[in-house]
């Protein structure tokens, strides 16, 4: 009982922080809003002829949305990673998925701009980032998938994919060196993450593919659960290896394929999230890991997209850049520490 109060407790304060990021990103923008502006909008009562209604539902609002899912999605999959190679520096992107996505934006971006054919005319350039990601992201899991399916070894695959992630590398270094400076420039933005080019049309794609995602994860929490005790132990309990592992490959396929796709690599929060949820919990229950992750991803997420707007102005800083210095140094600790009691 004592613990559950606990928990409890934790959770409200987490849910309270959550909310005040989300409040506090929605009042971010070179727009200057106040509190009871976003009250009066949510309450229906705001006039639409108002300044910053339009700046407000058309930028904000899709934009604290897509920073809700993502980190959520981020954090979940990582989750998963992590539990699957029982290993802590595990992220969503082990697998080479985040990796197939920038080679389809390689190829569509830099690949054109080295046969001198140019993408960035009219209106298509940013739908044909997002369908190149999407398919190189779906290829990408294809190919695991079908090691999965005939390799047995979970060791095996986690080097497997390191190493398609490294001859991926290779590909786009290449095109990047052949590649024209207006295309190099589109696709080195691309890479540093951006959670302000999705749309509100853009949300009915990324939020269906994320609560795949994430559904499929809980669906299998139990399974993680006994994975832990190790493949062996968990196949005498009835586990189906072979099943959990492909469900797992899905989940994380669709939920750092489509974020990268829509977003851009968003790195970090995949690594450090699932970690800072298992130290405040004191738990290793995917039933309280995987919901609480979804609340706490979100939450360093919104967090990250406050800090990418200093001084609410135009000066937006790559949100890869801030995510990348709140999680860096927690993997440092994390490396130092060596806390495999994680995984006990």
């Amino acid at each position: 009982m004592k613990a559950r109060n606990k928990h409890i407790i934790i959770g409200s304060l987490l849910i309270l922080a959550f909310l005040f990021l989300a409040v506090a990103d929605m009042l971010t923008g070179s727009v200057e809003m106040q509190f009871r502006d976003v009250i009066r909008f949510f309450s229906g009562s705001a006039n639409g002829s108002e300044y910053w209604y339009d700046s407000f539902r058309l930028f904000r609002i899709p934009r604290v949305v897509t920073a809700i899912f993502v980190g959520a999605g981020l954090s979940v999959s990582g989750l998963l990673m992590q539990s699957l190679f029982r290993n802590p520096l595990a992220g969503p992107y082990i697998l080479g998925i985040s990796s197939g996505a920038s080679l389809g934006v390689a190829i569509a971006v830099l690949g054109a701009g080295a046969f001198g054919v140019g993408i960035m005319q009219g209106g298509l350039s940013e739908l044909w980032l997002v369908i190149s990601a999407a398919t190189g992201s779906f290829l990408i899991m294809l190919l695991v998938a079908v090691i999965a399916i005939r390799q047995q070894d979970i060791m095996t695959l986690l080097v497997l994919g390191v190493l398609i992630g490294s001859a991926v590398s290779a590909i786009v270094g290449l095109l990047q060196y052949m590649s024209q400076a207006g295309e190099l420039k589109l696709y080195l933005l691309w890479t540093m993450g951006s959670l302000r080019s999705v749309s509100l049309q853009d949300l009915n794609y990324l939020i269906p593919v994320i609560g795949i995602g994430i559904l499929l994860a809980w669906l299998i929490s139990g399974n993680l659960n006994l994975l832990l005790l190790g493949e062996d132990a968990a196949r005498s309990l009835g586990v189906r290896i072979q099943l959990t592992r492909f469900v797992i490959f899905v989940s994380v396929s669709l939920l750092a394929g489509g974020i990268t796709a829509f977003c851009g690599p968003i790195g970090f929060i995949g690594i450090a999230v699932p970690h800072i949820v298992r130290t405040i919990f004191k738990s290793s229950d995917h039933r309280l890991l995987i919901p609480w992750s979804i609340i706490a991803g979100a939450g360093i997420m919104l967090g990250a997209d406050v800090l990418s707007n200093p001084g609410g102005g135009n000066t937006i800083l790559p949100i890869n850049s801030i995510t990348a210095l709140i999680g860096i140094p927690f993997v440092i600790w994390l490396i130092i520490s060596k806390r495999k009691s994680f995984f006990q």
